[in-house]
Order: structure tokens, then C-alpha cells, then sequence
């Protein structure tokens, strides 16, 4: 790539670049809703461990996930819970629903990737907010552990990337399919859910049936929690990072270019507000 042609996509990219900067700002400065679920998340923490504790005291089975590895899961799971596609964009939401949306067709810029910046700041900003303080305190009260080794951390902050960009990717298409019908919620309660109960946000997805292992490693739900959280606890060795970042990015490209294809056709005949 020619430095003229690096020039002009960093310019392309720059609105984009400040729309993230812009909502994460804005998103940073909910505070004290942020050590509100840090409490919430805390309490349902800790009642997960001890669910989590009776299984491994009653079971005699060899499991695929040490108690150790299992409890450092769960705190990675309370403390970033927020990067999960649980909630759409209220402003986006509301313009949609009164018609406004007229307004967003009419900036001077794409608009899945003006969607798609404002999600990303979306999942960064309150997941950033609660975790912080979370690890800092089940780390020294609740027994989550440090990473499995150096490599595990660095596999582990590369994963976050990749699950970050899929959860975007995931929360556009959600929203795009807003716009289809009156109230929007099936179709976003069902990627919701899916996200949810697919990634190992429930349930760590190796303490699954063997025979959904298939499955479950294949779809793309997997990216969001369980590897990185596998990767930071070394039940996943740092030298696979790669490959798997790879499956993020794929799925996060096929939920790309879908809601892109999506987005383009809906807005060819949208009607708003009736007219």
C-alpha cells in the first residue's frame, strides 16, 4: 500500500475514529451506575461460586476445567459481562421508533459504520467501568487468579479485541433489524439470548455435553466469552490465539457484511413515519 493510499483510508477512517472517541467519553461518565451493577455483579458472583463449589465437592469425575480455572471464569464473566450484545443503543433505538432515523440517513457518512463506531464504544466503556474494580477485588477476596502465564495474558488482551469487534458486529445487526418490524424485540431477543446462553456466560461451555462441544465450537458465540477467558486461564494454550482470533474475526465479518447487506436493502424503501 502506497503512502498516498495509507493517507487517504486514514482519512476515510477518521470520522469514524471520532464518533468511538466521542461515545466512549460520553459513556465514561456514568459512574455510579457503573459501581451499582459492580455491586449486583458481585452478589451474583459470588452466589454462581458457591453453586459452582457444590458441583466440584459432589462430583467425582475428572472435569475439563479445574475449580480454580472455574472461578477465575466466572469473575472474568461478572466483570465483563457488559461486552456481551445485551443492549442496543438507546439514542439509535429511539430514533428509530419516532421516525427520526431520517436524521442518520442524511449524515455526510456511512451509516453501518457510523452504527458500528458507536457500538464498539458502547462495549468497551461500561465493561472498562466495572471491571476494573472488579478484578481488584475478587482478585484479592474472591479467588480470581492472575493469568496462566505472561503469553496467556497477551493471548488473552488480543482475544479481547477480537470479541469486542464480533459483539459490535453482533449489536449492529440487532439494531438494523429493528427497523423491520413495529416493536423490534424478537429478532434482537433471540441474537440476545443466543449471545447469552452460547458464549459461557451461563455455563463455562467445556463443562457442556461432549456432544454439543462440536457446536459450540463452531458457532460464533464462543468468541465473545469463552476464549478469551480460556485463553487467560490457560485452558486454551496461548500458541492457538491466532486461529482463534481468526474465528472471531471471520464471524464478525459475516455479521458485517450481512447487516451491511441488510442496512442497504432496507433503506432503499424505507418508509418513515408513514410517509
Amino acid at each position: 500500500m502506497s503512502t498516498a493510499q495509507r493517507v487517504a483510508m486514514t482519512e476515510r477512517l477518521r470520522p469514524y475514529w471520532a464518533v468511538l472517541q466521542a461515545r466512549f467519553r460520553m459513556l465514561l461518565q456514568y459512574r455510579a451506575a457503573a459501581m451499582a451493577g459492580l455491586a449486583t455483579q458481585l452478589f451474583w458472583g459470588g452466589i454462581r461460586i458457591m453453586a459452582f463449589d457444590a458441583f466440584f465437592r459432589s462430583s467425582s469425575a475428572v472435569q475439563p476445567m479445574s475449580y480454580e480455572q472455574t472461578v477465575t471464569y466466572v469473575w472474568l464473566i461478572q466483570a465483563l459481562l457488559l461486552l456481551l450484545p445485551m443492549r442496543l443503543d438507546a439514542e439509535i433505538m429511539q430514533m428509530i421508533r419516532t421516525g427520526n432515523l431520517v436524521y442518520e440517513l442524511a449524515r455526510p457518512i456511512d451509516l453501518y459504520g457510523y452504527w458500528y463506531a458507536r457500538n464498539v464504544a458502547g462495549r468497551i466503556a461500561p465493561a472498562l467501568l466495572r471491571a476494573t474494580p472488579m478484578v481488584i477485588i475478587a482478585g484479592l477476596f474472591f479467588g480470581l487468579q492472575a493469568p496462566a502465564s505472561w503469553a496467556s495474558a497477551g493471548a488473552f488482551a488480543i482475544s479481547l479485541v477480537g470479541a469486542v469487534a464480533l459483539s459490535a458486529a453482533i449489536t449492529t445487526l440487532s439494531t438494523i433489524t429493528v427497523i423491520l418490524t413495529i416493536s423490534g424485540e424478537v429478532l434482537t431477543r433471540l441474537l440476545m439470548e443466543a449471545s447469552w446462553f452460547l458464549s459461557g456466560a451461563i455455563l463455562p461451555l467445556p463443562l457442556f455435553p461432549d456432544w454439543a462441544q462440536t457446536v459450540l465450537n463452531w458457532l460464533p458465540f464462543r468468541g465473545l466469552m469463552d476464549i478469551p477467558f480460556r485463553l487467560y486461564c490457560g485452558d486454551l494454550a496461548p500458541g492457538r490465539v491466532w486461529s482463534l482470533v481468526l474465528h472471531q474475526l471471520a464471524w464478525s465479518l459475516v455479521f458485517i457484511l450481512f447487516g451491511r447487506w441488510m442496512l442497504s436493502r432496507i433503506t432503499r424503501r424505507l418508509v418513515i413515519q408513514g410517509g
